[in-house]
């Protein structure tokens, strides 16, 4: 019997091994180039691919070329947070990634896979998109959970605001407001005619309610009308022009009648009343003194644990 070598078998399987490797890379190529890692960050790595990718969806949102550093920066900064909020025990599940990702296509009136099919169509594959959505939900939840207390924004704070804007008009009272919507229903393709008469029936009906029970009366028991619950808005919840049309509206009546897709839509004014809660102004200024707050904490706190991270370029 003929006995094979080790140096001979070995160099045989050096071959196999080096052809197979060959043939690999002659099948991938610029894909396994383009996952060359750039920069480890705590043990984890970032691609030239995912810097490339990153780069494509900054200058979709922004329409500005990505400076490579920046991008890096970027993603380094979305690897420390997620390592951070992994410590707190803050790690968004992937349905809770698919939510956001689904709501902010809705912000855009796009389906799920309608946004997926534009990102593709310019080059970007959607976990590009989810990653840098998973890093702010882990970020925005790490800093308002950490920083509760010293985030919050107190009535002092907001008087000081008004008194260094050096105006004392901001101190204007606000009002509670209890709102019941009504609709006259008319169909979809409906002509004018019928759009018109349905209106007319909501001006009769506004001269004769003079009490939130009697709309739920009339509208409860009229075909194709229908009344909503009662809920209860603030100032600050109201745009200004809706807010000066209730204040003009005799509580138990009805707002004018307006035409909405639903037909024919009016707004019962069941009560409104004096509150401490923020008028339109100070809802403006306190919101703004909490971004400020919320951008500093989260700047330092982003500097602590970059500065405690392992960070190795390539």
């Amino acid at each position: 019997m003929t006995m094979t070598s080790p140096t001979l078998f070995h160099r045989f399987w050096s071959l196999i091994l080096g052809c197979a490797t060959a043939l690999i890379l002659m099948g991938a190529g610029s894909p396994l180039q383009a996952q060359t890692v750039a920069v480890m960050v705590n043990g984890e790595p970032i691609t030239n691919y995912d810097i490339e990718q990153r780069g494509k969806l900054n200058f979709l949102t922004t329409r500005k070329p990505a400076v490579r550093q920046e991008v890096i920066n970027e993603l380094i900064d979305e690897k420390v947070k997620i390592k951070e909020g992994k410590k707190y025990g803050v790690d968004p599940s992937s349905s809770d990634i698919d939510q956001s990702y689904a709501a902010m296509g809705a912000r855009m009136r796009l389906a799920p896979d309608q946004l997926t099919k534009s990102l593709e169509s310019q080059g970007i594959r959607p976990e590009t998109l989810k990653a840098r959505l998973k890093a702010e939900m882990v970020w925005s939840s790490l800093v308002r959970g950490r920083y509760r207390q010293s985030l919050q924004v107190g009535e002092k704070d907001v008087a000081a605001a008004v008194q260094a804007n050096g105006n004392e008009k901001l101190e204007v009272e606000a009002f509670e407001y209890r709102l019941q919507p009504v609709v006259l229903i008319v169909p979809k393709g409906s002509p004018p005619a019928t759009l018109e008469a349905r209106r007319k029936e909501a001006e009769v009906l506004r001269g004769r309610v003079q009490t939130c029970e009697e709309a739920n009366s009339y509208f409860k028991s009229m075909p194709n009308a229908a009344i909503r619950e009662v809920v209860t808005k603030t100032s600050a919840d109201i745009p200004a022009v809706l807010r000066e049309v209730l204040d003009k509206t005799p509580i138990g009546h009805l707002t004018a009648p307006e035409v909405t897709k639903q037909g024919i839509e009016m707004v019962a004014l069941c009560g409104r009343k004096a509150t401490t809660i923020d008028t339109p102004k100070k809802k403006e200024i306190r919101d703004k003194m909490f971004v400020e707050k919320y951008e500093a904490k989260a700047k330092s706190y982003l500097q602590e644990v970059r500065r405690a991270a392992m960070i190795e370029y390539r």
